[in-house]
């Protein structure tokens, strides 16, 4: 027999402390429903771990209106645009112009940072560096999270709705039996090898160079940190590459007859990001809902990750908040096909952001031109800019 596990009753038990977790716990407080929300990693595993973050202006807008924190105004910086570069020039996707929106560049770091001490402000219950995270009888009227605290302690968790939150690589989403659950899926041919380096911004927007030699991403972190990305084989060895070689092969691929030149500094750090695309179907089994990368998964392109994860977490809060209000579970019901509709449209614009800018190791010449052809489309093209600026800054709620 096992010790005994203490057991804590709450409205809605939440895995994962990532930002999409602590968004629902922070929106349920305010509505006034308990929630407890469990986390394998430690609070300065995530806090430390840099991650890219492009927030569309719905995701600016829960943060700022919902009392998380201001600090993306203050600390973030406001992007009107984006830079198309093919063939050596740049083009300018001017957002304000073409939609009347912006996006702002706000590591997803600092996102869980403010989350975070929005919860402690608040006093949120999130239990940290939790192991052997489980989840059961999810199809009762009482779906449970049995797991042992940091201190050592079994705990298990009643609830009336169950939140898988626990990204790509958790437990929830594997508790869904497979015959209930359809896994779409394609894997990408290339990853991204990525930077972060010691140097003033290059640029003052983002831009997106697709090149005979491959696609490359020069985005900002801040103004003396900077995060940069090209296109290379899911194989390759970051630690194979010197710094001249990356500075030099990442210049070549921008190179163009306007003499655009990167600023150069020096790299503290070397990734190889592969990607797929993966939508689980139903994000819904029983009284566990799925939300962010638990249930679906985009390639970094078009910037959609942490924004889809929120405006699944805007979904799934409305219905709940509807549920305690009206004991209605209509909106719960929906859940789901109405988190996928915008799953859907967010993976059909990554996967053509994505198929556009990069160039396969075995493209002809006639893939090599289509593309280049696709690209003059977009640029000139009021509607062909529009289509982009709009996927790329949030459609509405």
């Amino acid at each position: 027999m096992g010790a005994a596990r203490t057991v804590l009753k709450t409205k809605v038990g939440i895995v994962g402390g990532g930002p999409a977790g602590l968004m629902l716990s922070h929106l349920l407080a305010g509505a006034g429903i308990e929630s407890i929300v469990v986390e394998k990693r430690d609070y300065e595993t995530i806090r430390t771990t840099h991650r890219a973050g492009i927030l569309e202006h719905g995701s600016v807008k829960m943060l700022t209106d919902g009392g998380v924190s201001n600090r993306v105004l203050t600390d973030g910086h406001r992007h009107e645009g984006i830079d198309l570069r093919f063939g050596g020039i740049s083009h300018r996707i001017d957002f304000q112009d073409l939609v009347g929106e912006s996006v702002w560049l706000y590591p997803q770091n600092e996102v869980f940072v403010d989350l975070a001490a929005a919860r402690a402000r608040d006093g949120g219950d999130v239990r940290w560096a939790v192991s052997g995270t489980e989840v059961l009888d999810l199809t009762t009227d009482t779906p449970k999270i049995r797991f042992t605290d940091a201190e050592g302690a079994g705990i298990e968790i009643h609830c009336d709705i169950l939140v898988g939150a626990d990204g790509s690589q958790g437990v929830c989403r594997r508790a869904i039996p497979a015959e209930q659950r359809r896994e779409n899926f394609i894997e990408y041919p290339f990853a991204w090898f990525g930077i972060l380096t010691e140097a003033p911004p290059s640029a003052p927007e983002l831009v997106y160079a697709n090149s005979d030699r491959g696609f490359a991403l020069i985005s900002q972190r801040n103004d003396t940190i900077q995060r940069m990305y090209f296109q290379a084989d899911p194989t390759e060895n970051p630690d194979d590459w010197t710094e001249e070689q990356i500075w030099e092969e990442l210049q070549l691929r921008v190179d163009g007859p306007d003499g655009f030149e990167l600023k150069r500094g020096p790299i503290f750090e070397k990734t190889l990001l592969k990607f797929r695309s993966y939508v689980c179907e139903p994000l819904r089994y029983g009284g566990l809902f799925l939300a962010g990368d638990a249930g679906h998964t985009v390639p970094p392109t078009g910037a959609k990750g942490l924004n889809l994860a929120l405006a699944d977490v805007q979904v799934l809060f409305e219905a709940i908040e509807s549920f305690y209000a009206t004991s209605e579970k209509d909106l719960l019901d929906g859940y789901s096909d109405q988190a996928l509709a915008r799953v859907w449209r967010a993976q059909n614009f990554s996967y053509w952001m994505t198929s556009m800018l990069h160039t396969r190791a075995d493209a002809g010449p006639f893939e090599r031109k289509r593309a280049l052809g696709e690209l003059a489309g977009v640029v000139a093209s009021r509607h062909g800019s529009a289509y982009l600026a709009e996927g790329y800054t949030g459609w509405p709620s």
